[in-house]
């Protein structure tokens, strides 16, 4: 069940679409105060804003750009106002359609379920770019964390610095002039050292914890290489 906010001054407006969208299977909140709007937004956490533009004390432009400073789901402005001017200042702060009134509720609810789906896929897309794949392992760019299945591997920051190279260079050899380039920024030979615990100790929680004794891989004399360990 998609979850929609309208905003509008004229409550009998909100009224009569409320229903209609209900009847849809939607769940709505309704406001007719503009400056109320926010917590509802942070509260109800709809999937689709609507806003009228000519509202008191906050109008809808203004509106939208608070909006924007938490959320990205789309907002469809609902509007009277009808130039290109007013058109051009919904998209600039942030509006994602500009809906003439008066208009078809059968449009707009097409045009909502266009929005949310699109914007669905986006943060589907950017949920698995945050995620690089090493089955049966993952890493997680958002979190922070290296995952064996489902279970997390407990990790230091420098470790997992260290495990997100590796893994954004499958198969590539990297040497201990690099990784120590990534991990303190400097590197001098005595440095070799250094790398050389690091990873020792990152291969033991990760045996510890899951039995794999092959992800890292040692490259003798020049440094290491992560491999598929089913291979």
């Amino acid at each position: 069940m998609y979850k929609i906010l309208m905003v509008d001054d004229d409550i009998e407006v909100l009224e009569i679409n409320k229903k209609f969208f209900e009847e849809k299977n939607c769940k709505v909140e309704i406001c007719s105060k503009s400056t109320q709007a926010m917590d509802l937004v942070r509260n109800f956490k709809p999937d689709c804003i609507l806003l009228d533009v000519m509202m008191p004390e906050l109008d809808g432009y203004a509106l939208c750009k608070q909006i924007r400073g938490v959320t990205n789901v789309p907002v469809l402005f609902l509007s009277g106002k009808v130039s290109e001017d007013d058109k051009i200042e919904g998209f600039e702060v942030g509006g994602d359609d500009y809906i003439e009134k008066p208009y078809s509720l059968r449009e707009v609810y097409v045009r909502i379920m266009a929005h949310i789906k699109r914007n669905s896929q986006k943060q589907v897309q950017k949920r698995d770019d945050m995620i690089i794949d090493l089955d049966p392992f993952f890493v997680d760019r958002e979190k922070h964390k290296l995952f064996y299945r489902e279970t997390e591997i407990p990790i230091s920051n420098k470790e997992y610095d260290l495990i997100l190279f590796l893994a954004q260079n499958p198969g590539k050899e990297i040497t201990f002039e690099e990784i120590g380039l990534k991990l303190w920024g400097t590197y001098i030979e005595t440095d070799r050292r250094s790398v050389m615990v690091n990873v020792s100790r990152l291969r033991k929680k990760i045996q510890d914890q899951t039995g794999v004794d092959n992800l890292i891989e040692t490259v003798w004399s020049k440094g290491y290489k992560l491999v598929n360990p089913g291979r």
